[in-house]
């Protein structure tokens, strides 16, 4: 019997043509092209090389895609919910204020301790989320952070005495930490990453822009308790639980520890996670920047109403308006601009922004003039929104993807803090000074965010 040799030529590729594999793992090359050279750069392995066809353990992986697997649609939608509702719950604690206070007739220093308790929650989470990630997975983060919300919520609805709604409080914050950081070092590793991470939290940011609204209106159009709110939270929750527990159910502990073996092979060693992050440098950094950065958006989202009303005499309602044009820009921005960090680099971007912000500050603070303010306003928004996904993504190249979880998560610990921190700090120096204060404090906070990016190790670029 005559053989037949059958060659096959494969055509050598165009110059400069090259594949590129996704967005890689930090520890390994982002990009690999295959051409003409490629088998010299990786030894060849034949049929027998490696038995049952299992992969090498150093082998290179495709980035996740938000639509590959084809379940991560619908895990992006409902981490889009769990961002939402964040949002929501932070947001309307504000506009709620007034009702707390005659509700429980209580002082403004005493019912602003429940903009503080949810950072104990958020601590709490930065020291416990590498732990729940490497026994119980994503699956795990899917069930707790929901039931967190629930319980929360259901709290509130039932209007308790004022103590219990600053300890559930906490509990949502705890809820909240887990969801920040499993979600943002997921998506911090797939392909196409700044964009996605723009849309999520602008998915915050519109939860933010839409949920003082909605309260507002059930309070003062409805005629309705303050605490009517809550309810249509606790559906949102219940939602948010349903869907999350659908999606990631099959993420267990077991898939996590399989995923992280060949980075780390102590990756089921309890806390080593978080020991190592808490030694890296590029986490405290990212912590600093948190800090101030939440002090900004959660100080300047706060206070910007009573600003226009007392200092630029607007309305009520054009300083409401004000208000919603801060959260709208900031859901814009993280939702456009992240196509523009994607394409020119987080480094390059962030320092633009941030210099932007500081001439927008600086109009706001010494134009004394309504409507220059509110654009300014706006514009601040919209160029803060896409710093916070962004330094996301600077840590998650800088660091190892085995510590993603533990660094992100406490440094929006850090950032919590700074997001209680400030806009109380605000309001003790108001009550003395007024609420003109508000302007230095924020530029000297912007001034701090860049002073620290600008310290941000430089991504070293891989062959």
């Amino acid at each position: 019997m005559s053989t037949t040799t059958t060659a096959l030529q494969v055509a050598p590729p165009l110059v400069g043509e090259s594949i590129e594999l996704g967005h890689l793992d930090p520890s390994v090359s982002s990009g690999r092209q295959l051409g003409p050279d490629s088998n010299a750069e990786s030894p060849h392995v034949s049929a027998g090389d490696n038995e049952g066809d299992e992969p090498p353990a150093d082998a290179l992986t495709e980035a996740e895609r938000w639509n590959r697997p084809v379940k991560n649609i619908g895990r992006l939608a409902f981490a889009f919910v769990s961002f939402a509702i964040a949002g929501m719950n932070d947001a309307a604690v504000g506009a709620l204020i007034p009702y707390l206070e005659e509700y429980y007739n209580l002082s403004y220093t005493v019912i602003s301790l429940i903009f503080l308790t949810p950072f104990v929650g958020y601590s709490i989470a930065a020291f416990t989320n590498a732990r729940i990630h490497v026994r119980l997975g994503q699956r795990g983060v899917a069930i707790m952070a929901p039931i967190c919300h629930l319980i929360t919520f259901a709290a509130l609805a039932s209007h308790p005495p004022y103590p219990a709604l600053v300890v559930c409080n906490a509990i949502s914050g705890f809820g909240n930490g887990l969801t920040d950081a499993c979600f943002c070092a997921w998506v911090g590793a797939m392909d196409k990453a700044n964009t996605i991470q723009g849309f999520l939290h602008s998915c915050y940011s519109l939860g933010a822009l839409f949920s003082p609204l909605i309260a507002t209106s059930m309070v003062v159009k409805g005629g309705l308790p303050w605490y009517t709110f809550y309810y249509l939270m606790i559906g949102m929750s219940g939602l948010e639980f349903a869907g999350l527990v659908m999606f990631f159910w099959d993420k267990t502990g077991a898939v996590y520890r399989e995923e992280h073996a060949r980075e780390n092979a102590d990756a089921g060693t309890a806390g080593a996670g978080t020991r190592e992050a808490m030694k890296s440098k590029v986490t405290w950094l990212c912590a600093l920047f948190f800090f101030a950065y939440m002090g900004v958006e959660v100080g300047l989202g706060g206070w910007v109403v009573t600003f226009m009303l007392r200092v630029r005499h607007a309305s009520a309602y054009a300083s409401g308006v004000s208000g919603s044009g801060f959260w709208a820009g900031m859901a814009l921005g993280r939702a456009v601009l992240g196509f523009v960090t994607e394409r020119f680099g987080e480094r390059l971007c962030l320092a633009i922004y941030l210099g932007i912000c500081l001439g927008l500050q600086l109009l706001f603070w010494l134009v004394p003039q309504f409507v220059v303010s509110a654009v300014a306003v706006a514009f601040l928004g919209f160029f803060l929104g896409p710093m916070f996904p962004g330094a996301v993504m600077v840590t998650a190249k800088l660091l190892p993807k085995r510590i993603h979880v533990s660094a992100i998560g406490f440094a929006m610990a850090m950032g919590g803090t700074g997001g209680t921190v400030f806009p109380f700090i605000i309001g003790a120096i108001a009550s003395h000074k007024g609420v003109s204060v508000l302007q230095p404090i924020v530029l000297a906070l912007i001034a701090v965010i860049a002073a620290v990016w600008l310290s941000f190790p430089r991504i070293q670029k891989r062959d």
